[in-house]
């Protein structure tokens, strides 16, 4: 094991959260490691193609999942520099001021230690740096802000058609909020709107952190240190202070990396995983856990889709991955006629031949010359949406230490995720919803996914008021362990109807401002 000289931080993942911390903190002169599990991909190695998309998703060791609606956790995570937000779909609403004191205001779920208001101004920022494109206007039901700093991108038929039936029913729609250049923006050109953002979008329009945060962390002297793979975060002989991390590099040997600062920016799965299988005679229950709640409380949000053939040319192979418009009509979270919680509409994706938006794959149900026969309508026809809904939070919900073990003998793992009535009854709601608006719009055949989606991971390092509640303060810093960081969708103790990548940088610009007012007083 080589003698690695201490630095001022190490920062574990780097995805959305770690890029941007990395960047902030070492432009203020400090000297950042950043440990990533996958590969260091770099601008050139993006292709429009869904086969090689795939490289982007989940390869690490396995993860095992359980309970009676288990995730998709290798489509929800990432593999490589970038994380998940490098295959990401780039819708990025705001919360909404209700999503953030769920528990006082309607008895369910939990409460953050921070409002809306707190959040609102690292939004904007967030925004300006990187880029939003929509129509702040049209969004009726979005919290006060800064007005977005681009135009919406453009709305193509399919987009056209399914407006008209919501606004049947009596629903507004509004262009859906993007992280991708409608106009050409600092450096990066506008978008060409032919669906390839989930492959990370070559053209460089989307802001995935290799063209935002990631470049201005390298050029400010952050060191990226791909094929790393994190076990665990060891701490001095009192137990209170984190000293630095143990890994295993590309040659599988293992190194410790000392720090002044450990931030685990890693994915909601990994990052209780490390936590658990940091536990010593001090931290008996896992680093970091007098709480008992790390890996707790764990949360996806629900995907329920429904699509329709249309006999017109919707120009439904144009567009973005993520969508051409969104409804919030119901967005508060008791207007639904029983069930608590809120959603997004998800309008319109570019259709693809196969995976997530494919044609492939939207009528399983379908065999022979009848699924010769729907391929033919669906490749003009074809059109989908999706209602993106919140689940509430669940103890029981949770990421534990699985009874397998990785190559270096370490516990990987275990997500234990289930559905409760109240999560059913709102997704009923939203597929019966859907249908109606596809009928109001004209559709000839129209049918549900046979499966309900789990989409995103959150929960499970959650922050709050006290080390009674919560594993880490609004900061992300943990109760328990002074200099150690906690970043990403982790922290957030209920998910909202959005989703989380727009405010995952949010969280943790103001955490970097933070840290950087206040290094003397919290880093070794």
């Amino acid at each position: 094991m080589a003698n690695l000289p201490k630095v001022d931080a190490v920062i574990v993942g780097g995805g959305a959260a770690g890029c941007m911390i990395a960047a902030k903190l070492s432009q203020r002169g400090k000297k950042i490691i950043i440990l990533e599990q996958g590969p260091d991909w770099q601008a050139k190695d993006l292709i429009s193609s869904q086969i090689w998309s795939r490289r982007l998703k989940w390869a690490g060791s396995v993860v095992q999942l359980a309970g009676k609606n288990p995730i998709a956790h290798n489509f929800n995570t990432g593999w490589g520099t970038g994380g998940a937000a490098l295959h990401h779909y780039a819708n990025w609403p705001r919360m909404h001021a209700e999503d953030f004191d769920t528990k006082s205001r309607y008895g369910v779920g939990l409460d953050w230690p921070i409002s809306y208001d707190d959040l609102r101004p690292y939004y904007d920022k967030v925004q300006h740096e990187v880029g939003i494109s929509g129509d702040a206007k049209a969004e009726v039901w979005r919290p006060p802000g800064a007005p977005y700093p681009m135009p919406p991108l453009k709305i193509f038929r399919q987009g056209e058609v399914l407006a008209k039936g919501f606004a049947a029913i009596g629903l507004r729609t509004a262009p859906m909020p993007v992280a991708i250049n409608s106009v050409a923006r600092n450096g990066r050109p506008a978008c060409i709107n032919d669906g390839w953002c989930d492959a990370g979008c070559p053209t460089g329009a989307l802001a995935n952190p290799l063209m935002t945060y990631l470049p201005q962390a390298r050029k400010a002297g952050t060191e990226v240190r791909p094929f790393s793979y994190v076990t665990r975060i060891l701490t001095d002989a009192n137990g209170g202070r984190v000293t630095g991390v143990e890994y295993y590099d590309q040659k599988k040997e293992k190194q410790f990396q000392p720090a002044a600062l450990v931030v685990l920016a890693a994915n909601a799965v990994q990052n209780p995983r490390i936590m658990l299988n940091s536990a010593t005679d001090k931290h008996p229950n896992g680093l970091a856990n007098s709480s008992g709640l790390v890996g707790r409380y764990f949360m996806a949000h629900f995907g329920a889709r429904v699509s329709a053939l249309f006999d017109e040319d919707l120009e439904n192979h144009m567009g973005i991955s993520g969508n051409q418009l969104m409804c919030q009509e119901h967005y508060v979270k008791d207007s639904h006629k029983g069930p608590i919680g809120s959603y997004t509409w998800q309008i319109c994706s570019a259709v693809k031949p196969n995976d997530l938006t494919g044609i492939a794959n939207s009528r399983a149900d379908l065999f022979g010359d009848a699924l010769h026969a729907f391929y033919k309508r669906a490749v003009r026809g074809l059109t989908s949406m999706q209602a993106l809904g919140e689940q509430l939070p669940d103890a029981d919900n949770r990421v534990v230490l699985g009874d397998v073990k990785d190559e270096f003998g370490f516990p990987v793992a275990k997500v234990e995720h289930s559905a409760d009535d109240n999560v059913l009854k709102l997704t009923q709601f939203c597929f019966e919803q859907g249908e109606t608006v596809l009928k109001a719009a004209g559709a000839k055949e129209i049918w549900r996914a046979p499966n309900l989606g789990w989409i995103h991971v959150m929960g499970g390092t959650l922050m709050g008021r006290s080390e009674k509640d919560s594993v880490c303060n609004s900061y992300g810093q943990s109760h328990d362990v002074q200099n150690l960081i906690l970043a990403g969708t982790g922290l957030n103790p209920t998910e909202g109807g959005v989703h989380p990548t727009f405010t995952t940088q949010a969280l943790a610009l103001r955490t970097t401002e933070h840290l950087n007012a206040h290094w003397g007083g919290i880093a070794a």
